[in-house]
């Protein structure tokens, strides 16, 4: 089982539990108070028959305050049966009533249930006798039975509704989780295929150096490739931990406000000499006083990323513009736009892929399609935008910020 897979139903097993409690709670909850409401209701009414416990009324004929069937009867002091009242009940069985004595008696409260009769007894004294209010409880629990039933069947309802829910939930939470997982695989893919390469040069070069049959000259090619082959190697290590760096600094980091239009100039500066060593031209066109929120360092690194592609990819004497502008309201754009070969549209969205190559061109140049991973990591987490244009031959890339003046 795939380790997304794993989530997902630890997702949908701890939703559940939760929701089952909850259920459990809310359910318990009205079975409580439906129970606690019909028992005040019963114990209120039969307090307000023992106040005149042998007001006559019709059989079936209800006070507004009683709503149950009920029966009184009085005691003497000596616990004799001298007066029964109600005409809910046929009270002409004497053993029935003196059975019915002896259990209210058997009890030190003054209130409680018979349950053999389904009755709830109230017990109250009086000057020289006792009262005894008799309520019938049958419909109370058949109340409280088809409650218990229906919340069993609303909670097994509730409880399908919520798994069905829990699973979709949880397919939508795990998928930034499976898709990091899989761009995790592939980094460590790629990356192993990267450094396949130059380890087995290395080695194969080692290998024909301890061969007596080559002569210095030999060697000291192989030993020549040995460290190209290094020196990539520990560029590659190099972008990868740049890499990870990035991934792992915190979104709540705090930025300053930073010029930005001096720290693009200040960048340029760099690359002006590898630019004329290479027979290119760079021109410039930087508004002043933009300023970012922002960390510099990283800025700065998204700028020698972008100035560095344009030297590799530019077409021989080709022309690299460099520029930052205002744009629109509360925005800057920053544009490097090169000379060369166009790139394919179906490549334009790919480029900003880790270990992406649009062509072979980037293997020539030693790229490894990091820079512009890095790139968009650090623009993103700036809450900007990045993204590349190509067209005439002319291929640019687009930064947009907020700025802050």
């Amino acid at each position: 089982m795939s380790m997304t897979k794993k989530l997902r139903y630890q997702f949908v097993a701890i939703t559940m539990s939760i929701v089952t409690i909850m259920l459990c709670i809310i359910m318990f909850l009205i079975y409580f108070f439906t129970k606690l409401n019909l028992e005040n209701n019963s114990i209120n009414m039969m307090q307000n028959i023992a106040s005149h416990p042998f007001l006559l009324h019709l059989p079936n004929e209800m006070q507004d305050d009683i709503r149950l069937p009920y029966f009184t009867l009085q005691l003497n002091i000596q616990g004799d049966l001298i007066a029964t009242g109600g005409g809910y009940y046929d009270l002409s069985d004497k053993n029935f009533l003196l059975d019915l004595i002896d259990s209210t008696f058997s009890s030190s409260d003054h209130i409680g249930i018979i349950e053999e009769y389904n009755l709830r007894f109230f017990r109250t004294n009086t000057a020289g006798s006792q009262t005894l209010v008799y309520a019938d409880i049958s419909n109370e629990l058949t109340i409280l039975n088809n409650l218990i039933r229906n919340c069993i069947l609303i909670g097994m309802l509730c409880f399908l509704i919520f798994l069905a829910i829990s699973f979709l939930l949880a397919s939508w939470v795990i998928k930034p989780v499976d898709k990091a997982w899989k761009q995790q695989r592939q980094f460590i893919a790629d990356a192993s295929h990267e450094l396949k390469t130059p380890l087995t040069v290395i080695m194969t070069n080692a290998e024909l150096m301890q061969n007596p049959d080559y002569d210095e000259t030999d060697k000291s090619t192989f030993a020549a490739s040995i460290l190209v082959m290094s020196r990539q190697m520990r560029n590659l290590v190099e972008q990868m931990l740049g890499l990870a760096r990035t991934d792992d600094v915190q979104h709540n980091v705090i930025f300053s406000s930073v010029d930005f239009s001096r720290l693009v100039s200040d960048a340029v500066l760099p690359f002006e000499p590898i630019f004329f060593e290479k027979g290119l031209t760079l021109h410039t066109e930087i508004s002043e006083n933009i300023k970012v929120n922002g960390d510099a360092a990283q800025l700065r690194q998204v700028l020698d990323i972008l100035l560095d592609n344009a030297q590799k990819y530019s077409c021989e004497k080709g022309t690299t513009w460099v520029t930052l502008q205002r744009h629109g309201k509360g925005h800057c754009l920053l544009s490097v736009a090169d000379e060369g070969e166009e790139i394919p549209a179906n490549d334009l969205n790919n480029l900003f892929k880790r270990f992406y190559r649009a062509d072979k061109a980037r293997s020539r140049t030693g790229s490894f399609g990091l820079g512009l991973s890095i790139a968009e990591t650090i623009i993103v987490r700036h809450k900007g935008k990045i993204w590349v244009e190509s067209k005439n031959r002319i291929n640019t890339f687009f930064v947009q910020l907020d700025k802050i003046s």
